[in-house]
């Protein structure tokens, strides 16, 4: 009779770890959410819909993004932090997530997430309306300290994001005063550029990819961007460092998921996702569209956010934004 038992709980234990085991083999077996926290039609809405559409035919399950907007991206990064750590929801984070905690919007840092990879890095342009009187940074530089203060507006995504901090870095290099322009945060890119293009802004600073339809249509032109070198997918456009100006600036984006996410999970995600990054359909579509590539995986990536963390409280101290860190 003992012995009997003993045998019907061994069968029960090693089921149990098949049925485990089986469970971990099956993962991803339903839809996996990628949480953008930008709007629609700017570069991480574009390259996060690109990469979804390629990892749901590399792992065999849809992958759909959703937008939640808000809050300077807080919205966004908050709801993948807190999201359930099963690896069916993957927060695709950019610069802004080393922002929130200066800001005072969210206690949120780098390091409330598992680092999948970074996919991209793009340096800042200067945009001006196609009929703008400026052929180049420095004239419109020139402009804004020369016309009344709170003549020239800005934007190009919500305040103290990575777009706005590219404007403050520029005109406290130069000399200007940063409050000498207005800001019009908006909740991402795009609508910033349809701001521009109805008339409601005169200066924009975010990448070039995410204006190029509108520049290559004759709506907007580009002044110069804020990088070390040209970008080889649009070398007719200077950098800043050409025209006399030691600056550089930019953003990036990359996936990661919950805390508490299971080792095997997020291996899994970190595997295919780099699959469809290294992938000739990636690049293509990053050189197509003018965005730059750059991998960094797991901790490699990490390090890098926390770099850029700890690198913001200066700038943060000339903003005059938010509560400090």
């Amino acid at each position: 009779m003992k012995r009997a038992i003993f045998i019907i709980m061994a069968l029960l234990i090693l089921g149990g770890w098949a049925a485990a085991e089986g469970q971990q083999e099956a993962y991803p077996n339903q839809p996996i959410t990628i949480v953008c926290p930008w709007s629609a039609g700017g570069g991480t809405d574009r390259t996060a819909r690109f990469i979804a559409d390629e990892l749901t035919d590399v792992i065999g399950q849809p992958v759909k993004v959703v937008n939640k907007t808000g809050g300077n991206g807080a919205v966004g990064h908050q709801a993948a932090a807190n999201a359930k750590p099963d690896g069916y929801t993957v927060g695709n984070l950019t610069f802004e997530v080393c922002t929130l905690n200066y800001l005072g919007y969210s206690d949120i840092t780098p390091k409330d997430y598992i680092p999948i990879l970074q996919f991209n890095q793009d340096a800042a342009a200067v945009l001006v309306d196609a009929d703008a009187p400026y052929d180049n940074v420095n004239e419109l530089l020139e402009a804004i300290r020369n016309e009344p203060a709170g003549t020239f507006r800005f934007s190009g995504s919500g305040t103290g994001t990575v777009w706005d901090l590219a404007r403050i870095g520029l005109l406290n290099e130069v000399g200007i005063d940063p409050d000498r322009v207005k800001y019009i945060p908006t909740k991402g890119a795009a609508p910033a550029i349809t701001e521009m293009m109805g008339g409601h802004v005169d200066v924009i600073t975010c990448s070039y990819p995410e204006a190029a339809p509108q520049v290559k249509a004759g709506k907007i032109k580009c002044l110069g961007i804020m990088a070390d070198e040209r970008n080889p997918q649009f070398d007719q456009v200077p950098t800043l460092k050409e025209q006399g100006i030691d600056w550089s600036y930019g953003t990036w984006r990359g996936f990661a998921v919950p805390l508490e996410t299971p080792k095997e999970r997020v291996e899994i995600l970190r595997e295919n996702i780099l699959q469809v990054v290294e992938s000739d359909a990636y690049k293509e579509f990053m050189k197509k569209n003018g965005f730059g590539i750059k991998i960094r995986v797991g901790e490699e990536f990490m390090d890098f956010m926390m770099e850029t963390y700890r690198g913001l409280e200066e700038i943060f101290e000339i903003s005059g934004y938010g509560q400090g860190s």
